[in-house]
């Protein structure tokens, strides 16, 4: 049964990213224009590029990616004056399961996202500016293609910007549907035509990112939320979240609630308040585990229901807030299972440069097939612990790092599940013919 959400926890809502969403042709620019499209563009461009670096850095504005770097202090990376051409590059590659915040946004309001390129790129001094948006969101590509084409109808984009003197392209590059690509230096090599993998750092994208030039990487969240600082200001945006993590996020909720979807808060709300905003838990449903930011987040449990979901909040219960994908599991789920199924995800993602997380998620997959099997062994799980010991910091990139969360945070609070399948008191879920190969 549905239930109906308290006022004041209602009242936690901050519709900001969100609040055209529901608007009828919000994705045309006409209406966009009238719902204070492209009126922070105008400020923006009055100011002086410094001026409105500083103004993102005092917001307190953290990456929406999942890393959470503060935006302002990256835009400040950039070196000005040594003559190379400047890049601003959008990492729309959304892929992570559980995660869909951004498709939505660049679906239903992609200008927002266009006039926060355009805002941004001003600020770097780049005069060109890409979006690199995973190759099977084909209906959000469409639409941010369209938002383009009539940004430079209208004077966004091109040359002379609304007669300021500055010149901005802008570019939907459309990936190949690799998750390896939501790795900035990965999709930096594969926007630059190679294979995407990542690069070994330093030097860092800020001063030999694209084409080996100056160049900031955004998540699409991050650069859309530009606009709305710049009209509404600094202390607008901090009046919304808690001290160190500013302004609004989109959950994005899904699983056993009544009504899965993205819930735009402020940074700080609590799972307990996300839950009650969906219309409670399905009926028969009781809350087991659940992930803060996506698959490569640490699990936690009911025993969190009130941990604050922001930056700090979230890291010292022991997880990661990272793009705020909020999984739902229930008492009916299993949380071996569920973590098998993510593993399959990163070995089948994972780009194969470096052998940890090659070979580790290779020989976790088959570990967790024996298990579920009924095959499994005591030894297979310290050879579990082990194997993360060897991937986390040791892969070439967080893709390894990330693959192993679940594991073992699913070891720390659920070992007992693991062992009802060893010990046979729980059912195999997988049959004898998924080991073939597995040993």
């Amino acid at each position: 049964m549905t239930t109906t959400p308290r006022r004041e926890t209602l009242e936690k809502l901050t519709p900001v990213l969100t609040k055209r969403w529901l608007s009828p042709d919000a994705w045309r620019l006409d209406v966009y224009e009238r719902l204070d499209g492209y009126a922070a563009l105008r400020k923006a461009l009055a100011a002086h590029p410094d001026d409105l670096i500083q103004l993102v850095k005092d917001s307190g504005l953290r990456g929406r990616g999942g890393a959470g770097f503060p935006t302002g202090l990256k835009w400040g990376f950039i070196p000005q004056g040594d003559g190379k051409p400047h890049y601003l590059v959008v990492n729309a590659d959304e892929g992570e399961p559980g995660t869909c915040k951004d498709l939505p946004l660049m679906t239903h309001d992609p200008h927002s996202l266009v006039e926060g390129v355009i805002i941004a790129s001003y600020a770097i001094r780049a005069n060109r500016a890409y979006i690199y948006i995973r190759g099977e969101a084909v209906h959000a590509a469409r639409r941010l293609r369209s938002a383009v084409q009539e940004a430079y109808r209208a004077g966004y984009l091109g040359k002379n910007i609304l007669g300021t003197g500055f010149d901005l392209d802008l570019v939907v590059h459309s990936g190949a549907g690799a998750y390896i690509c939501g790795e900035e230096t990965a999709l930096l090599d594969s926007l630059e035509g190679f294979r995407g993998q990542p690069r070994l750092r330093p030097p860092f994208p800020a001063t030999h990112g694209l084409y080996a030039c100056p160049t900031v990487v955004n998540n699409v969240g991050t650069i859309a939320s530009v606009p709305y600082i710049v009209l509404g200001g600094a202390a607008w945006w901090k009046s919304m979240g808690t001290e160190k993590s500013s302004g609004p996020m989109i959950y994005s909720l899904s699983g056993r609630i009544n009504n899965p979807g993205q819930y735009e808060a402020g940074l700080g709300i609590t799972l307990r308040e996300l839950i009650e905003l969906a219309g409670g838990m399905q009926p028969g449903h009781e809350l087991r585990f659940w992930t803060p930011g996506g698959s490569s987040t640490p699990l936690l449990t009911a025993e969190h229901l009130d941990v604050p979901l922001d930056f700090e909040g979230v890291a010292a219960a022991g997880s990661i807030l990272g793009t705020t994908a909020t999984q739902i599991f229930s008492d009916q789920d299993c949380p071996v299972y569920a973590t098998y199924r993510w593993l399959e995800f990163y070995h089948h993602e994972s780009c194969g440069k470096c052998t940890p997380c090659r070979e580790g998620n290779y020989w976790m997959v088959r570990t967790y097939r024996r298990i579920l099997a009924g095959q499994g062994t005591h030894e297979d799980l310290a050879t579990l612990l082990d194997t993360c010991d060897n991937i986390l910091g040791r892969s070439f990139c967080g893709l390894g790092d990330g693959a192993t969360s679940p594991v073992t945070s699913s070891l720390q609070y659920f070992k007992q599940d693991y062992l009802d399948y060893i010990e046979g008191r729980t059912a195999p879920k997988l049959s004898e013919k998924t080991l073939v190969g597995a040993h």
